[in-house]
């Protein structure tokens, strides 16, 4: 098989795989938004009991620990999503509303965002709809011109995608 024909079947496989839609809403200086869709088979409810839990889908490369295992989320205000490990730690975000089954919020600046001073709000709505739920994931970055958002989207876009296809995954497979 030639490595056009492999790359075209594979570029097949993932977008049959992975079918969300996503956007960079904006992209400033001082400004990033982005947005991600995807169609889960569950229940908003059962989407919730998986969302609620990211050590059983978020990406092990994205934590400061190197082990998904080690993240907790507490899914109501004042909560954190936070990831212990030996005797280190760290808050990926502190949740500032949680209304089960419908929404959840939480301020954090991910990863490198971290250490700059930016704000960050993750809003994650699940909406009923025919096919089961639509989640849609929104990653809202605000900060110093100087941070220059606008030039990371293309950096986080698919960080944010990966860390929620592997929720809208597990969700779908739960409903079965």
């Amino acid at each position: 098989m030639t490595n056009f024909r492999l790359t075209a079947l594979v570029a097949i496989g993932v977008a049959m795989a992975h079918p969300a839609h996503a956007e960079v809403k904006l992209a400033a200086a001082d400004a990033l938004v982005i947005e991600h869709r995807f169609q889960v088979t569950a229940t908003p409810d059962q989407a919730w009991e998986v969302l609620v839990h990211p050590e059983r889908y978020w990406p092990k490369e994205h934590t400061w620990s190197g082990d998904a295992a080690n993240l907790r989320l507490v899914p109501h205000a004042e909560g954190c999503f936070c990831e212990r490990w030996t005797d280190a730690s760290a808050e990926h975000g502190h949740v500032v509303m949680a209304l089960p089954g419908r929404l959840l919020r939480f301020r954090g600046a991910l990863g490198p965002f971290q250490e700059m001073a930016v704000t960050g709000v993750m809003t994650i709505t699940l909406e009923a709809n025919d096919g089961g739920t639509l989640a849609v994931v929104t990653y809202r970055l605000s900060g110093d011109p100087s941070h220059r958002l606008g030039d990371m989207a293309q950096g986080v876009d698919p960080v944010i995608r990966q860390q929620f296809e592997g929720f809208a995954s597990l969700a779908s497979r739960s409903a079965r």
